[in-house]
C-alpha cells in the first residue's frame, strides 16, 4: 500500500492454518492526489481490527502493484471489508486513483517459511 523504504525488509510470518488473504493487485492512474495520506490512514486502521496478522506489498518497475493482507479469520477480513473508511476509499480508489484492479480472498491451509541464519563472520549479507 505504502512506500517502506525504512521499514525492514521481510515477509509477514507463515501462521499456522487455517487463515485467510486477500490479494489485491493494482495498476495506478496518473492522477494520484491524496492517494498516499489515505494509504497511511488505512494501514494504520486496520492494525486495529482483531485477527489482522500482516502485510505484504510489492511493485514492479512497470507499475504493478501487488497488496497481501492476512487475517486470522473470515469474521477479521469481514470487519476491513465492511469498515466505512475503507469504503470511503475503495470508491474513491475506483473514480480516481485505479486503472484497473483485481482481488483475490483466499484461505490458506498450508503455510511455511524460511530464514537464513546471519553468519557471526559476516553479518552483512552480500
Amino acid at each position: 500500500m505504502s512506500d517502506h523504504s525504512e521499514a525492514p525488509v521481510a515477509p509477514v510470518d507463515a501462521y499456522e492454518p487455517p487463515y485467510y488473504v486477500a490479494v489485491f493487485t493494482t495498476v495506478r492512474t496518473q492522477e494520484q492526489s491524496g492517494y498516499g495520506e489515505t494509504n497511511a490512514r488505512l494501514e494504520d486502521l486496520v492494525k486495529d481490527i482483531p485477527g489482522y496478522l500482516g502485510m505484504d506489498h510489492a511493485q514492479t518497475p512497470g507499475g504493478l502493484g501487488i497488496t497481501v493482507s492476512y487475517f486470522r479469520d473470515a469474521d477479521a477480513l469481514t470487519q476491513w471489508r465492511t469498515n466505512s473508511e475503507h469504503r470511503a476509499a475503495q470508491k474513491r480508489g475506483q473514480a480516481d486513483w485505479y486503472q484497473s484492479y483485481t482481488l483475490h480472498v483466499a484461505k490458506v491451509e498450508r503455510s511455511h517459511g524460511f530464514t537464513r541464519a546471519e553468519d557471526p563472520q559476516n553479518p552483512t549479507p552480500g
